[in-house]
C-alpha cells in the first residue's frame, strides 16, 4: 500500500530523478532528488543504488520527516536521505532537494572554494556566491555522517531560511553540491544552474582571475526575477528559468 502523499508528488520526484542523467548531472547512480509533503510529514526520495534506466514509480521510498523512518517502499532509500531530511527540518521554505556529483560543481567543492558571482547568469538565480561548507569533524563522520552533512550546510547558513531562499544551494567540502527549491522540479533546475555557473566560472577565472562585476548589475538581475518587484516571465505560464 502506498503511503498517502499529495497528488503528483511521487511522479514529480520520479521525473526529476530521471532527468538527472538526461541533463548530464550524474555518472552511474551518483545523484538523487526528493520532494516533501509537509502536511503529511513525509518526503519521497530515490532508492539507493538503483540505475536511472531501471527506476520506476514503485521504487520510490517514502520517509517520515520526524525520525527518518521508512513508511512506504520495499527498497532502501538513498544513502543521502538523512541529509535531505536535515535540510527539510531546518528550512521550512524547501519543498525539494537535489544532490549530484556534477563535474564543475564538485571541482569547486573539492577545492573548498565558493562558486563566485562573476556575471548575470549566476545572479539570475543565486543572490551571492554558492558557498562551500567547512570540513566535517572526525566525530561527525563516524556517527550520523549523512545527517551531519546536512548540519554543516545548516550551520553555514546560520539556520536562516531567507538565506536558503536567496542562495538555494551549497557545496559540501570535498563532496559536492546540494540544491533545493520550492518543489523537487525546482531543486533540479537549481542543480542544473549550479553546474552551469560553475562551468562558466572555471572558464572566466582562467581568462581573467580578477573580473568582479558591479554589484548594482548583479542586484538588478536577481531582483527582476525574485522578490516583490520581480517582473520576469508571465504568471499564467509555467517558466523554467
Amino acid at each position: 500500500m502506498t503511503a498517502h502523499v499529495r497528488d503528483g508528488l511521487r511522479q514529480e520526484v520520479l521525473d526529476a530523478n530521471l532527468a538527472i542523467p538526461q541533463v548530464g548531472l550524474a555518472t552511474l547512480t551518483w545523484g538523487n532528488v526528493s520532494g516533501v509533503d509537509r502536511e503529511a510529514g513525509v518526503f519521497v526520495i530515490k532508492p539507493s543504488g538503483v540505475p536511472y534506466e531501471d527506476l520506476v514509480l514503485d521504487h520510490l521510498v517514502t520517509v517520515r520527516l520526524s525520525d527518518g523512518a521508512v513508511v512506504d517502499g520495499d527498497l532502501r532509500p538513498s544513502t543521502d536521505t538523512e541529509t535531505h531530511r536535515c535540510l527539510y527540518r531546518a528550512f521550512p521554505s524547501i519543498g525539494g532537494v537535489t544532490h549530484t556529483h556534477s563535474t564543475h560543481a564538485v571541482a569547486f567543492a573539492q577545492a573548498r572554494r565558493d562558486i563566485p558571482v562573476l556575471g548575470t547568469t549566476h545572479a539570475d538565480t543565486f543572490n551571492g556566491p554558492i558557498p562551500v561548507t567547512r570540513d566535517l569533524t572526525p566525530d561527525q563522520c563516524a556517527k550520523n555522517y549523512e545527517y551531519n552533512t546536512g548540519r554543516v550546510i545548516v550551520d553555514m547558513l546560520d539556520g536562516d531560511d531567507q538565506k536558503a531562499v536567496e542562495v538555494p544551494g551549497a557545496l559540501v567540502a570535498h563532496h559536492g553540491p546540494f540544491t533545493w527549491g520550492t518543489t523537487a522540479r525546482k531543486s533540479l533546475q537549481h542543480a542544473i544552474i549550479c553546474e552551469a555557473v560553475a562551468d562558466i566560472a572555471v572558464h572566466t577565472m582562467a581568462l581573467s582571475p580578477t573580473a568582479p562585476p558591479p554589484p548594482h548589475l548583479l542586484n538588478r538581475h536577481y531582483t527582476r526575477k525574485h522578490g516583490p518587484d520581480a517582473y520576469y516571465g508571465n504568471p499564467e505560464m509555467a517558466t523554467s528559468t
